[in-house]
Parts: C-alpha cells; structure tokens; sequence
C-alpha cells in the first residue's frame, strides 16, 4: 500500500444514480457518507480534489424526448446542483472545508464558478464541488468534469461509476466480457464503448489528460485511486 499519494490535484466525477442507492432515485445518506469518509481521507493526504456530480437521481429528462432539449437540460443542471449541496454538507459534517460552484449564476445558494477562484480554494485545501456542467445544454456532465479538469489542471479523472473498469462489452449481460487494465481514447471512440460521450473522450485525448474509471460500490475505491492503486482501468491519450 502506497504511503504517498500519487497525484496532487484530481477531479472526481461521481454518478447521481449512485448517490440514490438501492432507492434508485434521490439521496441515501446512507450511501453519501462512505463516499465522503473517503473523499476526507484523500485531503488529509494532502490531495487537492474537484468534484463534478451528476443528477441522474433526480432527473432523467434528456432520454424521455417528451420536453425540449435546451429546457431537460437546463432542469438537469438543477438536479446537480442539488447533489452538489446534498455532497457538500456531508462534507462540511465531517470537518471539511468546501465551496460549491455553479456555472449558471444561483448566488443565494453558492459561488459562481470562476476558474482562478476555484484553483485558490483547491490551493487552501478545500474541496470545490462544480454544479450545473458546463452550463450550456447538449452537454454532459462527463463532459463537464473533462472541461472542469482541464481547467483546473487536475493530474487525471476519477470516474465513479457501478461497475470496475472498462469491458469491450456490458459485464452485466455477457458474462464473457473482458476488462481493460489500460485502453485509448482512439479505441473508446473507435470502438464505440460506453465510457463516456465522444466530447469528453475526445476532449481527455486532446489535452493528454488520462481517466481512471473505478467502481464506486467500495468508496474506499477513491482513496485507493488517489494513492495510486490498481482499481480500475486507465484510459489514456495513446
């Protein structure tokens, strides 16, 4: 077990789906918790960490195709932003020092996000938790966390998600499915897998900026990253 950690700055992406738990829908602070024991973990190594959060487990209005776009996204940007609180006082309970940042401007409720700003937090040891994506619709939060972390200069993408790695098919239904220790961005494009959309492969590609994807059903699957175990599959620039 490594005694340093092996990266000073990442950026989290944690899935909405997962905050809900088995409820599949909303928040288990059940689930919550664990996930941020970890987190606290990371900065009492000294780890400076980002944390973009889906919001999947509140909204799920981009494939309905019952609502316009622009609106569906727009409500989806909220429903991050509701994680982002939810996440940031869990933090905030375990002696944290944290900033929520939204790239649509809510100033009652948290910080807009300016990007020099949200390196000085990160410099001072806080956590900077990044709401509403991008900001734009017809765009991911997986692209937000991309965006986010080449911005801040994070040393690479954890990505949290309910399964340990990247397969060349779906291990939930093919029980022959084989798991990548390390794949490409080319190859995730080339080949079509569900990592993440093609803006954030493309996007991770372009600035070399790597991606380790993890199962997030053992939180401590972070700290572990964070210190450079072995818990999932690395998807690199070549």
């Amino acid at each position: 077990m490594a005694t340093q950690p092996k990266y000073k700055r990442v950026l989290l992406k944690l899935s909405g789906e997962a905050l809900a738990g088995d409820k599949k829908t909303g928040l288990d602070y059940g689930v919550i918790t664990p996930i941020c024991e970890s987190i606290k973990k990371c900065v009492d190594a000294g780890i400076q960490i980002g944390i973009v959060v889906g919001g999947g487990n509140f909204w799920r209005g981009r494939s309905s195709g019952a609502m316009d776009r622009t609106r569906a996204d727009h409500i989806g940007m909220l429903a991050t932003t509701m994680n982002a609180l939810a996440v940031a006082d869990v933090l905030e309970s375990l002696g944290l020092d944290v900033r929520v940042q939204t790239a649509i401007s809510m100033p009652a409720v948290a910080e807009p996000y300016i990007r020099n700003r949200a390196v000085r937090h990160l410099e001072k040891g806080r956590v900077v938790i990044f709401g509403c994506g991008t900001g734009n619709p017809f765009f991911s939060t997986d692209t937000a966390s991309t965006l986010r972390a080449v911005e801040i200069e994070a040393d690479i993408v954890l990505k949290a998600t309910m399964v340990d790695g990247v397969y060349d098919k779906d291990p939930n239904k093919y029980d022959d499915a084989v798991k990548y220790d390390t794949i490409t961005f080319n190859d995730i494009l080339v080949k079509g897998l569900e990592v993440m959309d093609s803006t954030a492969a493309s996007m991770c590609r372009d600035n070399k900026l790597p991606i380790l994807v993890f199962d997030l059903s053992r939180p401590d699957n972070i700290y572990d990253a964070c210190m450079g175990e072995n818990v999932g599959t690395f998807v690199v620039a070549e």
